[in-house]
């Protein structure tokens, strides 16, 4: 029986109204993943620099298309000069730009930055609120940068979904989707909520360390005995012919490499 969803909701932010089915199998996957990751990467913590959550907002919008590094080499010079909402929402445009001109994508991250300050000023008294229906009205902040301000800054459970995460997600079949928002709702449903956070942040680090998107690392991934596309991700294999400590069902079906 064919299996079908409701297109997500058009208002930005909101979860889709119904939900695909995941993979078969893909719950076991999941609490697999949650177990291997937390032995692999006992601590959990977002490389961006912060100390405080509007800090951690501000931080956030800058690192989409860059490295974290580089957004922690622009950051200290930008929040001394504007340490709170108030300044931020004040700040001339080309004086924002010149100071996180390296981060790429300058001229849409200072209007984001500075709409979204203002914002917090005219709406909610220069505090970030730690609400996701409230984060995500903000200008600029959509839900990805919304769960990890919920998560790291807040400590409110939040899954945030980024390129590394729509990656692992699907190869290791826990999704057939590529949005984010359907991916979000899949694996909350199927990881304990209190996982959600350091999941995400493990994900990430993972897929910059070891499941690479051109060519993965199986051979060293923690995650290489369950999961359905090792050593076939991308139509490579690699040289070693199976997982560690796995038989021929290690390697993935055509349907579950296509999926």
């Amino acid at each position: 029986m064919s299996r079908t969803t409701a297109r997500p909701a058009s208002k930005r932010g909101a979860p889709p109204r119904r939900v695909p089915a995941p993979p078969r199998g893909a719950k076991a996957r999941a609490l697999a993943t949650v177990e291997a990751l937390g032995r692999e990467y006992p601590t959990a913590e977002i490389a961006l620099k912060f100390a405080s959550p509007l800090q951690l907002l501000v931080a956030t919008i800058l690192s989409a298309q860059t490295t974290d590094e580089r957004v922690n080499m622009v950051t200290p010079q930008l929040f001394e000069r504007y340490p709170d909402a108030d300044s931020l929402a004040a700040a001339p445009l080309p004086e924002l730009e010149k100071i996180i001109q390296s981060t790429g994508f300058f001229r849409s991250k200072s209007r984001a930055i500075s709409e979204m300050a203002q914002d917090i000023v005219s709406r909610y008294d220069g505090e970030v609120p730690p609400r996701m229906e409230d984060l995500v009205t903000l200008r600029g902040v959509g839900r990805k940068t919304a769960n990890v301000v919920l998560g790291v800054a807040f400590g409110v459970p939040g899954f945030a979904v980024d390129t590394h995460v729509i990656r692992l997600s699907k190869r290791l079949g826990l999704t057939r989707s590529d949005d984010p928002v359907i991916i979000e709702a899949q694996v909350c449903a199927m990881a304990p909520k209190e996982e959600w956070t350091e999941l995400s942040l493990r994900l990430i680090l993972h897929g910059r360390r070891v499941c690479l998107a051109r060519i993965p690392r199986c051979e060293v991934c923690v995650l290489n005995s369950f999961c359905p596309s090792a050593f076939v991700a991308g139509g490579r294999r690699s040289r070693k012919a199976r997982p560690r400590g796995a038989g021929p069902a290690g390697r993935a079906t055509r349907a579950e490499r296509q999926a």
